[in-house]
């Protein structure tokens, strides 16, 4: 049964396209890519060396020095992948509230950005990936066989922030987490290079209130129509 190449799956933070998208990298056997989680580690590695979130040039060197890998999970903590920050496992490390702070700053500057897609577009050309992010389908991987927006509201994807934290041991108000929701939209949708937005020929994937099986199922719905028209 022939399966798309190349999935991509965009949109806004909190909506839950890493979850979704390492399961159904797992359904098909896929290499599973989460480009946020990239740019996460480049900025947990700025705040690590104190560089400056605005500090293009120096952000730029670090980008094409530092070696983000990431793989199947290798703890059995909840989390759907491991990443690791030249060699150090900085899984978690990059969901912190201080890197929530700083990454969108980070991945707008176009240095940064130019060193992660030339890294992604490598992987993606050794086909049988599903890459998220937020600029996949519009920018990294504009020919990508499938591509979906995965979405949902900004009070339920700060909810579902507040529960992943809470799994952790974290607690933050959620007024707190919907403010940082919002700020990261508004900084990803207005950034002038690769702004956060569906790709026009994108299936747009809504979840509010669906759990994660049901959006892996809506997900995978629109991958299997995919191999029906490839059969036609």
């Amino acid at each position: 049964m022939a399966t798309p190449r190349t999935i991509a799956i965009d949109g806004p933070a909190g909506a839950g396209k890493s979850t979704i998208g390492a399961l159904v990298a797992e359904r098909l056997g896929y290499l599973f890519l989460d480009t946020g989680a990239m740019y996460r580690a480049v900025a947990l590695a700025a705040l690590r060396r104190g560089l400056d979130p605005d500090d293009g040039e120096g952000l730029g060197v670090l980008a094409r020095e530092v070696r983000i890998a990431i793989g199947p999970p290798t703890v059995r903590d909840g989390r759907a992948y491991t990443v690791l920050l030249d060699g150090d496992d900085v899984t978690w490390a990059i969901r912190s509230a201080e890197v929530d702070l700083v990454v969108s700053q980070v991945a707008r500057i176009p240095a940064v950005r130019d060193a992660m897609v030339a890294q992604q577009r490598t992987l993606a050309g050794r086909g049988r990936v599903v890459m998220v992010g937020r600029d996949i389908g519009t920018v990294v991987l504009p020919g990508a066989d499938r591509k979906i927006f995965l979405t949902a509201s900004a009070a339920e994807r700060a909810r579902r922030r507040g529960e992943e934290l809470a799994a952790r041991g974290e607690v933050r108000p959620r007024q707190e987490l919907l403010r940082e929701i919002l700020r990261r939209d508004r900084l990803d949708s207005e950034r002038v290079m690769s702004p956060l937005r569906p790709a026009q020929d994108a299936i747009v994937v809504q979840t509010d209130g669906s759990t994660v099986g049901q959006a892996l199922e809506q997900v995978l719905q629109v991958v299997r129509k995919t191999e029906a028209e490839q059969r036609t």
